[in-house]
């Protein structure tokens, strides 16, 4: 991948302020892209677009702004912003998310449960109905979304993030078929076990309310490192550029898969289920019993 894949595109990065959402924004500006960053603390938000603004080169521009995704006249305003900052929405990262309250179901805080899924499935939706009429009007765009362990494995006592990340990857597969004939593609990034401050809040909750199981995993976690960003990162850079046009759909391992092979398999890829959510049935397993 050249250094100035992205030169000439505009993107907005949501939860950007930090961790993961910052290592990308400042990848796509080192690749020649105009950013806009969003979040919701403004303060940590200002500090990564200064940061980041004196990266740009000639022609770039990069802005910030405080936002909640969640809010549809928010997630429209966003998307105004970009397109005044330089008349097109080429990349949306919806990358803010939380994991939202830790504990057996009946003792969560209901609030913060329901609120944990406006933000991780509301505010990835309303983003992408805000992007959407000028990736159609321009015919192609790249819409990348945040996943997750959640999505793929049950996550007892963090069941709010666990339920989100499942459904926004169903969302993603489903808007893929949607805009398809638009040029538009769509797909989910499993970026890995990331020590950011997700990890300092599990951390802090305590095995009594995350569950001794998985308090012990994050601890191992937090000593080894994690998965690192750079994984996540270069996916994100990846699946923004048109080296990945046509791979759309699909729920894609940062860690695990060989995803820079995959543009010479696009219908290969078409034409399967793979690397998608799927049911496994009995006869998947080898038992004869179960189904037909």
């Amino acid at each position: 991948m050249t250094d100035r894949m992205l030169a000439g595109r505009t993107a907005i990065v949501t939860g950007a302020s930090q961790g993961l959402g910052r290592a990308i924004a400042q990848r796509y500006v080192e690749a020649g892209a105009s950013v806009l960053l969003c979040a919701r603390q403004a303060g940590l938000l200002q500090q990564a677009r200064d940061d980041l603004a004196a990266q740009a080169g000639p022609g770039q521009a990069v802005q910030a702004m405080a936002a909640d995704v969640s809010s549809p006249a928010d997630a429209l305003a966003l998307a105004q912003e970009a397109l005044a900052m330089t008349g097109r929405i080429d990349i949306l990262v919806n990358n803010a998310g939380v994991y939202g309250p830790m504990g057996p179901i009946e003792d969560v805080d209901w609030a913060e449960w329901v609120r944990a899924l406006e933000i991780n499935i509301q505010g990835s939706v309303l983003m992408c109905r805000a992007v959407l009429p000028a990736m159609k009007a321009q015919g192609a765009g790249k819409i990348i979304q945040l996943s997750g362990g959640g999505a793929t494995n049950p996550m007892p006592r963090i069941s709010a993030y666990a339920v989100s990340k499942a459904a926004i990857v169903r969302f993603a597969e489903s808007l893929a078929l949607e805009v398809a004939a638009f040029g538009i593609d769509v797909n989910a990034i499993a970026p890995g076990a990331l020590n950011t401050a997700m990890l300092d809040q599990v951390l802090a909750a305590g095995p009594d309310k995350v569950g001794r199981d998985f308090y012990d995993r994050s601890v191992k976690q937090q000593e080894t490192g994690g998965a690192g960003l750079q994984p996540g990162v270069n996916l994100a850079l990846f699946l923004a550029s048109s080296a990945s046009n046509g791979i759309t759909g699909r729920l894609i391992s940062a860690v695990w898969d060989h995803w820079a092979q995959w543009p010479q398999h696009v219908k290969e890829l078409a034409a399967s289920d793979a690397y998608t959510l799927r049911r496994i049935a009995g006869r998947d397993r080898g038992l004869d019993w179960g189904d037909k």
